[in-house]
């Protein structure tokens, strides 16, 4: 069973969001650290660094999704799945974006604990968009 999980080609959903979870896990520490990163250290404006950051994990989800998640593209040519994956990341990073504003200047929460809640959302929305469109 382990290695059905963990291991083995799949194209079954709830194996697929359980990988999805651990890539998406790993890609959140990229985000987050280079988040407290850029606007800690680098005193860069916290929304301008949750998109740097948001872009340097999503990096890293492609290439974790490509290999271990979903095994099957619908697209046979890489750039455009490549474009694909970012332009659905595009629509997370929008999102992200927003909850965090929101969360951090309208009910002034502060901007870590904004991008965890805002993570919720936008690993929803990454997961269920890339599963339907881009790996059906």
């Amino acid at each position: 069973m382990i290695k059905k999980i963990l291991v083995l080609q799949t194209d079954n959903t709830f194996i697929q969001f359980l990988r999805y979870t651990i890539v998406g896990g790993v890609a959140f520490v990229v985000d987050f650290a280079f988040l407290y990163l850029f606007t800690n250290n680098l005193k860069i404006y916290y929304l301008v660094s949750a998109g740097i950051s948001f872009i340097l994990g999503l990096v890293v989800n492609y290439f974790l999704s490509k290999t271990w998640v979903f095994n099957r593209a619908s697209l046979n040519n890489r750039l455009l799945e490549f474009g694909v994956f970012a332009l659905i990341g595009v629509v997370g990073l929008v999102i992200n974006e927003l909850f965090i504003w929101v969360f951090t200047d309208k009910i002034h929460i502060y901007y870590l604990l904004s991008k965890i809640l805002a993570t919720i959302f936008v690993f929803l929305w990454n997961f269920f968009a890339r599963k339907f469109i881009l790996y059906k």
